[in-house]
């Protein structure tokens, strides 16, 4: 398989995997069914379908043009799908424009980041926080520097300034200024070095204490180590949906993702 960092899964994530383990048949926080969606006449994903329920960690595995990035898409509406449900806490999101999911608690960090390059980042912080108190949000801006020292310690930089490592430090924080309930992680390790790399595992396992996500990533086993369970797409379509202990020992997924 793909490289694997050295980062170990916290007591918060087992804890959360049990919890989902026990759900049965509970609604899942996020339900996907029969989605379509095309890219003028080409038809990207054909009938996906997929649940994640409430602490959960879930990942989205396939090799490159497989259909990730467009199932984020369009489940925040980004890439509007065609046709097929997107439920979020039971509600039916998928004719919803972009910012009105957002606002209802959906954060998508997108694989080339889009932070604001002209902006502090402290600036790119506020832009994304509620007009709320910070005493009543989850991720008020300071709690976000204790959580991300990094960004501390640059926070009146502008974000065009940053490493690569700060900005994709600065996505995932600005999605969390949101007060977001799933966090959708679009190959959040895309060409960082392997202590960034590390450092994310660390961020996504502290994360997963209290906040649904759903992540792709083309280390396969940097996924696998971060989630409970997985889907593989192939060619815009589910072909294979395990636990990540499963996915990871079943030899039959090498043919789907070309790994070893």
């Amino acid at each position: 398989m793909t490289d694997a960092t050295t980062s170990s899964p916290g007591a918060g994530r087992e804890r959360a995997a049990a919890a989902a383990a026990t759900r049965g048949g509970d609604e899942p926080l996020l339900f996907v069914e029969d989605l379509h969606t095309y890219y003028g006449e080409s038809h990207a994903l054909q009938g996906v379908s997929l649940r994640v329920h409430a602490g959960e960690v879930v990942c989205l595995l396939g090799r490159n043009g497989a259909g990730k990035s467009t199932t984020l898409n369009s489940i925040v509406g980004l890439t509007p799908a065609r046709s097929g449900t997107v439920r979020f806490d039971g509600e039916e999101i998928r004719r919803l424009p972009a910012h009105r999911i957002a606002r209802r608690g959906l954060a998508l960090v997108p694989e080339d980041r889009r932070i604001f390059a002209g902006l502090s980042v402290t600036e790119n912080l506020e832009v994304a926080s509620p007009a709320r108190p910070a005493r009543e949000r989850r991720w008020p801006i300071e709690r976000i520097f204790d959580e991300f020292p990094m960004l501390a310690e640059v926070r009146e930089q502008d974000g065009a300034t940053l490493s690569g490592g700060q900005q994709q430090m600065l996505a995932i924080a600005r999605a969390l200024a949101g007060e977001p309930r799933l966090l959708l992680l679009d190959e959040p390790n895309e060409g960082l070095a392997p202590v960034i790399v590390q450092q994310i595992g660390t961020l996504i396992d502290r994360l997963a204490e209290t906040t649904t996500i759903v992540l792709t990533d083309q280390s396969v086993r940097f996924a696998l180590r971060h989630a409970q369970r997985g889907y593989i797409l192939q060619k815009g379509r589910i072909v294979y949906e395990g636990g990540a202990q499963q996915i990871a020992q079943d030899p039959d997924v090498q043919r789907y993702l070309a790994v070893a």
